[in-house]
């Protein structure tokens, strides 16, 4: 990935959000979960025998970001709510565990890390980054927009006020002499982190919201008896492992409408959530989306057509999508009418999602 800011006068190179280019005809269906809600906090102390993580379910184990591979090592979450935050419980397996990065908002995914994202509205544009490493040193960043607008979208100087995190080492951290088992990082997150306005209510008691999980793993050496990041015969380092809960299909964390969907229920019982069909057309727009950027990548101009985008016909569960491309002096609007909920969706020239 590529990061500007300080604002805008620094250039960084991410590891955990590389733009690559998108894999073709490629399948992504995100993962959903279903976070209950409880009525005691939950005291954050990076264990996870608190009574209430027992009446949630783990997610699936985390994959590699650009294929369904199994990682080296398992990595799995839980999720639950109240009126207050948000909680997150992950569980790292990790035979060294390491870390030496101690300075709040210093780029935390040089070491092995933790990250969360979350876009609340799902339109993938204003969403936010959290980066823990296993001293529980945290890196939160709000994005405007994603990175691959090329823009200066980010706003390294936010920090999440009142976020409570702990971490719990399973061996002993920094010593290559022994083995671990790894370390669980639990956090709470408030919902005001997220307040649009003083006034705006965004507890999303049975709502969703779009949400992902990235683990970076280096490969490390031990230089003078601490732990460093592998290099390669130039003194390059070698490159880090991403595994993702759900699924990206490239090398690129910021790509929000591919994010998983975390539902959080008001209900005592257990509650299931299904993908609303309308989320699928919004895909269908996306791809539209990227298609107009290959094309005019290629072409210097956009596609005046979408016969020029595809020659398929576009179709969500069995029913026929009728997008409308309309070109203007600075880009291009696809819209389309849900055959679902019969709501009008735009997608614009720069990814914004609009209805």
């Amino acid at each position: 990935m590529f990061l500007k800011f300080k604002w805008l006068t620094i250039v960084l190179v991410f590891s955990s959000a590389l733009v690559f280019s998108q894999p073709k005809k490629k399948t992504i269906v995100p993962k959903t979960y279903t976070a209950s809600k409880i009525t005691t906090p939950i005291v954050i102390d990076g264990d996870e025998s608190d009574p209430s993580w027992s009446k949630a379910d783990w997610t699936d184990l985390f994959e590699d970001i650009e294929n369904n591979i199994k990682p080296k090592y398992a990595t799995k979450v839980k999720m639950l709510w109240d009126e207050t935050n948000f909680y997150i419980l992950a569980k790292i397996d990790e035979p060294h565990v390491w870390a030496n990065l101690k300075q709040r908002d210093t780029i935390i995914f040089y070491n092995n890390d933790f990250e969360v994202f979350i876009d609340p509205d799902g339109d993938t544009f204003n969403y936010y980054e959290l980066e823990i490493n296993a001293l529980n040193t945290a890196w939160d960043l709000f994005l405007s927009k994603p990175y691959r607008e090329n823009d200066n979208v980010v706003l390294n100087d936010w920090n999440i006020p009142g976020l409570k995190s702990a971490v719990k080492i399973i061996g002993t951290l920094n010593n290559p002499n022994d083995t671990d088992e790894g370390w669980v990082l639990e956090m709470a997150i408030p919902w005001a982190s997220y307040k649009k306005s003083y006034n705006e209510n965004n507890v999303p008691a049975d709502k969703f919201w779009r949400v992902n999980f990235s683990r970076v793993n280096w490969q490390h050496t031990v230089v003078d008896g601490k732990y460093e990041r592998k290099k390669d015969a130039d003194g390059k380092f070698l490159p880090e492992y991403n595994w993702v809960w759900s699924p990206m299909g490239v090398i690129n964390m910021h790509e929000p409408e591919k994010w998983g969907y975390v539902y959080f229920s008001s209900k005592e019982e257990k509650d299931t959530f299904t993908i609303p069909q309308d989320e699928k057309v919004k895909w269908e727009l996306y791809n539209l989306y990227r298609a107009q950027k290959e094309y005019y990548q290629k072409n210097k101009v956009w596609a005046k057509a979408l016969t020029d985008l595809t020659k398929e016909t576009i179709k969500v569960d069995g029913k026929v999508l009728k997008p409308i491309l309309e070109n203007h002096s600075s880009g291009y609007n696809i819209l389309v009418k849900s055959p679902f909920s019969n709501q009008t969706f735009i997608i614009k020239e720069d990814g914004q999602f609009l209805k």
